[in-house]
């Protein structure tokens, strides 16, 4: 179990983060238009799974926009924008704010990625969402960098993220 702080207090999530040089964990998440993205789908290319409660608070809000102009940049490279809102929600955002460069997926379905990632937190008013972490995948599934944000109202370490994939 790890904890991370939501407005000043302490949450438990349901375990740590998988470990720098591990395989990712498979996971089956929904996409906007309610099919199914897997973790398979996206084999070959670099993964920035930008992991965070809902896309209806500022920092969540932000970390999208922020993951969405740098990967522009990046070569052989998909964001993944990971809560468990409503695809719905996450299609609104990203039609509103013009956003093209990240795909927004959702655990709500199936809850499982939460707990498999160690990210589900288990009590406190988010209980249930997922705590906001940033982990770089290379193009074999494997773990490069991981980043779990101790304070959920903080942004997480761009850079640290996109210098993984250096």
């Amino acid at each position: 179990m790890a904890q991370v702080i939501l407005g000043g207090n302490t949450v438990n999530t349901y375990g740590e983060l998988p470990e720098i040089g591990e395989k990712a964990p498979h996971f089956e998440l929904l996409k906007s238009d309610l099919s199914v993205g897997r973790l398979k789908d996206f084999e070959g290319k670099r993964l920035i799974l930008n992991i965070f409660p809902s896309i209806d608070t500022n920092t969540c809000a932000t970390s999208v926009r922020t993951f969405n102009e740098r990967a522009k940049k990046l070569k052989n490279t998909e964001v993944l924008c990971i809560s468990r809102d409503l695809p719905f929600a996450l299609k609104r955002f990203i039609d509103d704010e013009g956003i093209t460069n990240v795909t927004n997926l959702s655990d709500f379905r199936e809850r499982t990625m939460g707990k498999d990632y160690g990210l589900e937190m288990m009590d406190g008013p988010f209980e249930g969402l997922l705590s906001r972490a940033v982990i770089v995948l290379d193009e074999k599934g494997v773990i490069l960098h991981s980043e779990r944000v101790q304070d959920i109202s903080n942004e997480p370490d761009y850079d640290a993220a996109l210098n993984a994939l250096a």
